[in-house]
Formats: C-alpha cells, structure tokens, sequence
C-alpha cells in the first residue's frame, strides 16, 4: 500500500477528469467545417478519393469520411477541420456537415429506444466484433479503458462473451467471411440489445466500399443505435458518443 502511495504521489492523477471538456491539440482533425467561400462545387467533391462529398449543396459525410484532410490541404479557404472530437449520433442526417453551416455534431435524444435509457444509463456491458478490421479501432476501443480515460468509471466496459454483453460494437467494413461469426455474436446477446458502428469502415465500407469481399447485409436487419465516426475514432469520441447514448437525464 505505502509503495502504491509513493506512486501515486511521484506520478499525479492520470485520469482525465471530465471527458466532455477536453482541449485537444489543435492539429487533431475533428469535426469539419464547410466555409461559404466561392468554390467550384464539383472541384471540391471530385479531390475526395473516398466520395465522401456530395454537391448542392455542397456537404461531407461523415460515415464516408476518412479524415485525410486532403480537401483542407488543396481549399484551405473552403474547408477546415477542428478539433472537436463530438462527432457520434444515433441520426444519419446529424452525419452530414453541410456548407455553411458551423454547428455540433448530437445525438437525436427523442430517437433513442426508451429502454435504452432506462435499462443501461447505470451499466452498459459490450461485445466487441472486429468484422474484418484492420486493428486500428480495435486499438482506440482498448484505449478507452486505460487509466487516462477510464471508461469503467462509467459502468461502460468490454466483455468477452456476447451473453454477458448488452450489445456489440461492430469494427471494420463487414467482411463476408465474418458475416456467419457477426450474426452468430448478435444473436447470442439477450434482448434489449444495442448495436453500435465505430470507424469509418463499420461505417460505410470506407476505402473497401464496393468490394465484393464485403457482406454488409447485416446492418438492412437491423437499427443501429450509435454511429461513431472516425478513422479510427478517437477514445474521446466513443466515450463521449456512448455516454450521451445511455444518458438518463437527456
């Protein structure tokens, strides 16, 4: 005990006190914004070597977006990222940043299933599924539950079988060999469940988008609860998306 005091007292508190007012630095590239600047639409949408962009109006989808930062490098006057890390929501629609137009990424509370609220606002136990993922997320999603940022301090935490679990969160693009093991993983999780995408890719595919290894029909079965984008996301962006998830008071 005394050691561990000594420790405590040479090295400080680790954990970040209030994971939803963090600074991060400023080169982190978060949350995009989309400028009134004169630009060629077309231009703008064509650099995006994810078609991420679509015209009239000109916006960015975050489910598609990989964070590159190529269309801020080639029209900084255009388009900037900031380094808001805010960027999970349970609405597609909240997933588009539109031109002109500099607001917060939320999550759509009315939308929420009400038992999601009221069952998992105290405890919320996940399953992780790497679906052909390419370890980043994965990496992100362990980091979560570091002494930094601590995430059991929430009652947010992985477990290893999905019968424990009351959800899953799902990485990578959905790769037809992990279709059968997904849906086996889904099903074995009790009811109510939730089912959480995190990373571009889980997302919508990403640079694999269109590939035929791919079996995304998973998700034509399903709702999903929480889109977290990012590639990979940041652990602020999973906490911060999944608490406001289960949040009670909201």
């Amino acid at each position: 005990m005394l050691q561990q005091l000594k420790i405590l007292c040479r090295q400080g508190k680790q954990t970040i006190p209030n994971v939803s007012e963090v600074h991060l630095h400023q080169n982190f590239r978060g949350r995009p914004v989309i400028s009134n600047a004169v630009v060629e639409p077309s231009a703008v949408a064509e650099i995006c070597p994810v078609s991420a962009m679509e015209i009239a109006p000109l916006r960015i989808d975050l489910c598609k977006c990989t964070f590159c930062g190529l269309c801020a490098r080639v029209f900084p006057e255009k388009i900037r990222f900031t380094n808001d890390y805010r960027l999970a929501s349970n609405d597609r629609e909240r997933l588009l940043i539109v031109e002109g137009k500099d607001r917060a990424v939320t999550l759509h509370f009315e939308k929420r299933r009400p038992e999601i609220r009221d069952l998992f606002k105290k405890s919320l136990k996940l399953r992780q599924v790497s679906a052909g993922g390419d370890n980043s997320v994965e990496m992100e999603l362990n980091a979560c539950s570091n002494v930094n940022f601590d995430m059991g301090r929430f009652g947010i935490e992985f477990v290893a079988s999905p019968r424990h679990a009351d959800g899953i969160v799902v990485t990578g693009p959905l790769s037809g060999n992990m279709a059968e093991a997904l849906q086996i993983c889904y099903d074995a999780v009790p009811e109510p469940k939730i089912l959480v995408l995190a990373g571009v890719d889980a997302l919508s595919g990403g640079i694999f988008a269109g590939s035929k290894a791919l079996d995304r029909s998973f998700l034509n079965k399903y709702p999903v609860d929480l889109y977290i984008p990012g590639n990979p996301p940041h652990p602020l962006t999973i906490i911060n998306g999944l608490l406001d998830l289960i949040a009670a008071n909201k």
